[in-house]
C-alpha cells in the first residue's frame, strides 16, 4: 500500500477524537476502513494545505478539503466494499450547526470559548466570529434562505425536525451494532460524528443532549464507538466547566460580542498597516527641523520603514 496519506483536522477536547463534526467524520471513517493516515491535529485552519479543515494531503489528487470528497479517496485506497457513501443526515447537519453554533447561550459559553482558548493569539480574537458566520451563512444556504435569522421559531423547526430525525435513526438501528449490520460503513461515520458532540460537550441549552440520553440504543451507539476506535481519546475526556456568563441572555451577551468584533477589527487593520509600513506601500516621512541663520534650506525628508 502507499505511504500515510496527511490529514489535517480541529484537535480533539472533551473525550472526542475532534472537537469538528466534519473533522470527526474522516477520523471516524479512516477508522473504521483501517485507512492508512497520518494526522495533524491542529487548531490554526491556515496551516493546512487547503486553508480549511479537514484537509487531505495526497500525491494523486493533491489536497482534498470536502469530507465526502476525502471518505471517497479514503474508501478507494482501502477498497472497502462496505462503505458506499449514502446521504448523510441533512436535518441533523442542520440542528448541528444551530446548536453549537447559533443558539446564544451555547456558542458564547461553550463554542466560542473553546476555540478562543485553543486558537493561538491573536487569531483567536479573529477566528471564532469568522468561523461563526461562515457557520450562519452556511446554515442559510442549506435552508435556502438568505435572510435567515436565528430566533424562536426556527429554533423549534430545527429542534422538531432534529428529534423526528433522531428517532427515527433509533428504530433503524435497532439492536443491531452499526446501520448495516456488524460491520461499520460510512453512514455509520456521520451518524456517530453528529450524535458523539452532543453526548461528550456538556451544553447550557441541552435540548438535543436530551433527546439523545432518551434513546438508549443510539447513547450506547456512540458509547461503543469510542472505546472501540477511540480508546486513547475517550480516556482522557476532561472535567471541563462551561463558561456561563452571569444571567446569560441575548441582551447582555451583546457587549461581550461587540468587543470581540471591535478587536478582531482593530488587529486587521493594525495587520494591514503594518503589512504596509515594512513593505514600503506606505512611508513614514519624519521631517528635521530647520536650522536658524544656516543659509541654506536643510529640510530634508528621512524615510522610516
Amino acid at each position: 500500500m502507499a505511504a500515510p496519506l496527511e490529514l489535517f483536522c480541529w484537535k480533539g477536547d472533551y473525550g472526542l477524537a475532534s472537537v469538528d463534526v466534519d473533522c470527526l467524520t474522516v477520523l471516524a471513517y479512516a477508522k473504521f476502513a483501517g485507512a492508512p493516515l497520518k494526522v495533524h491535529k491542529i487548531t490554526n485552519p491556515w496551516r493546512s494545505p487547503t486553508g480549511t479543515l479537514p484537509a487531505l494531503k495526497t500525491r494523486e489528487e493533491g489536497s482534498i478539503s470536502q469530507p465526502s470528497k476525502i471518505i471517497i479517496h479514503l474508501r478507494k485506497q482501502v477498497n472497502d466494499p462496505l462503505s458506499t457513501l449514502r446521504e448523510r443526515p441533512v436535518t441533523q447537519t442542520h440542528t448541528q450547526i444551530y446548536t453549537l453554533w447559533i443558539d446564544s447561550k451555547n456558542y458564547v459559553d461553550v463554542t466560542r470559548c473553546w476555540y478562543a482558548e485553543n486558537i493561538s493569539f491573536p487569531l483567536n480574537f479573529l477566528l471564532p466570529n469568522r468561523m461563526h458566520g461562515q457557520q450562519l451563512e452556511k446554515l442559510r444556504l442549506v435552508r435556502g434562505d438568505p435572510v435567515l435569522e436565528p430566533g424562536e421559531q426556527l429554533e423549534k423547526e430545527l429542534y422538531r425536525d432534529a428529534f423526528e430525525c433522531m428517532t427515527l435513526l433509533s428504530q433503524r438501528l435497532g439492536s443491531q451494532k452499526f446501520f448495516f449490520g456488524d460491520s461499520p460503513s460510512s453512514l455509520d461515520a456521520y451518524v456517530f460524528a453528529h450524535l458523539a458532540p452532543l453526548l461528550k460537550i456538556k451544553l447550557p441549552n441541552g435540548k438535543l443532549q436530551q433527546h439523545l440520553n432518551s434513546l438508549n440504543n443510539l447513547q450506547q451507539y456512540c458509547t461503543n464507538i469510542l472505546a472501540l476506535y477511540f480508546p486513547s481519546d475517550a480516556r482522557e475526556a476532561p472535567g471541563r466547566k462551561i463558561h456561563v456568563q452571569p444571567d446569560s441572555s441575548d441582551f447582555d451577551n451583546e457587549p461581550h460580542m461587540r468587543r470581540n468584533q471591535i478587536l478582531s477589527v482593530l488587529f486587521a487593520v493594525g495587520a494591514m498597516l503594518g503589512y504596509a509600513i515594512l513593505t514600503g506601500i506606505v512611508t513614514i516621512k519624519r521631517e528635521q527641523p530647520q536650522l536658524k541663520n544656516s543659509g541654506r534650506d536643510d529640510g530634508d525628508e528621512e524615510d522610516e520603514d
